[in-house]
């Protein structure tokens, strides 16, 4: 049972797109682009780390990484059981899940990146890291500074994030040295999110989500707010505008999907944030990290060696050492005339065309069938043909 997992802002860093330039998921950049209207190969090839700090910066970037690490994955034939995202996260997760289309989450992030900038910009709002004190002792702590402090994130055990104003986190932060707390730790943000100092933003978002088609999840997405699954396409404005001033309930989150039979936990994106907090959170678990081409491989090796020590079910295997052709384009799809059952593919090998586009494969392996008919009219990312990775062996 995998869940997929999607990191939020903080997980950006410079030249984090470097490494796909030359995978075929690196077609995405272009269409979010267009759709939000903003340079985003900058954003993956050229931004300082200065400029990604920036809120509206660093949400569209690790969205946007984050789902082309997705569309990488969904091209070897790896399915999840279950979806969630930390913060920002969530909405790579309902993209995943089909509730959210790649282009309506692109705008949807988008807004959501420049109305928490300006709610930021309004206020003076910064977070910390309280490290070693239980959940409840770091809330007593924020109510007894009698401030604008509050908890912002529930991340793991003994690692609970606050937000607020500056002398709130400060007492707030000497309040939970005095409970036991081994460490309070800045975090360097422009802003106190998942806090009421961002209801500027859920507001201005609430517009912007009332005007996006959400549909049923097609796997459950665990919520922020809750860490329950919703399968109801309806909940899902009124969740996301509640998370921008309410805690990201993680820890919770991770406890659902393990109680809901998650074995393997993948993070999707940039960073390797998520994957530390399973890890401390739910003992005994497989937690990966996916943010480079080489990790695809390295996590289909890992699936495949895993299930053969019983650590993964069967379909899983089967899936995992299977690789998709899909489409670059839409158009009338033309194989070619020679290809033929457990022919060895290679890397950049052309196996059709699709209109006047050339189809190369992006992985090596045995050709175990066409996906799509001679003459038959597909579109972009459609599967036309399945492989059998030589690398990882047979079933």
């Amino acid at each position: 049972m995998i869940a997929f997992t999607f990191p939020g802002q903080g997980s950006q860093a410079p030249g984090m797109g470097e490494a796909w330039t030359d995978h075929p998921s690196w077609e995405l950049v272009e269409e979010a682009s267009e759709a939000s209207g903003r340079d985003i190969a900058h954003l993956l090839l050229e931004a300082d780390a200065d400029e990604l700090r920036e809120t509206r910066n660093s949400q569209l970037a690790t969205y946007v990484v984050s789902m082309i690490v997705l569309d990488a994955v969904e091209r070897t034939g790896l399915e999840p059981a279950f979806h969630a995202g930390h913060s920002l996260g969530e909405y790579s997760a309902l993209t995943a899940s089909g509730a959210l289309g790649f282009s309506a989450g692109v705008q949807l992030v988008t807004e959501r990146g420049e109305a928490m900038q300006a709610a930021a910009d309004d206020t003076n709002g910064t977070m910390a890291a309280v490290l070693g004190l239980d959940d409840e002792k770091v809330d007593l702590a924020c109510r007894r500074a009698d401030g604008e402090v509050w908890v912002a994130n529930y991340n793991s055990a003994g690692q609970v994030v606050i937000a607020g104003d500056p002398d709130g986190i400060t007492k707030a932060g000497e309040l939970a040295k005095d409970l036991g707390a081994k460490r309070v730790m800045p975090i360097n943000v422009g802003g106190a999110f998942h806090t009421p100092f961002m209801s500027p933003a859920r507001d201005r978002l609430r517009k912007a989500l009332a005007e996006i088609e959400f549909r049923a999840p097609n796997r459950p997405v665990f919520a922020n707010v809750d860490a329950l699954p919703h399968n109801n396409a309806s909940e899902w404005p009124g969740l996301l505008g509640a998370q921008l001033t309410s805690p990201v309930l993680w820890r919770h989150t991770l406890h659902a999907l393990d109680e809901a039979g998650a074995t393997v936990f993948l993070e999707l994106g940039p960073g390797t944030t998520l994957t530390g907090l399973i890890k401390r959170t739910i003992k005994g678990t497989t937690a990966l990290s996916v943010n480079t081409p080489a990790d695809v491989d390295a996590l289909l090796e890992s699936l495949s060696g895993a299930s053969k020590s019983g650590g993964v079910a069967e379909g899983e295997r089967l899936y995992a050492i299977e690789r998709l052709i899909v489409s670059p384009a839409t158009g009338v799809f033309q194989p070619m005339d020679s290809l033929a059952h457990g022919q060895e593919i290679l890397v950049g090998q052309p196996v059709g065309r699709v209109g006047e586009t050339e189809v190369r494969s992006a992985f090596e392996g045995s050709l175990q069938g066409l996906l799509a008919l001679a003459g038959e009219r597909v579109t972009t990312s459609q599967p036309l043909a399945w492989l059998r990775s030589a690398s990882l062996g047979s079933p």
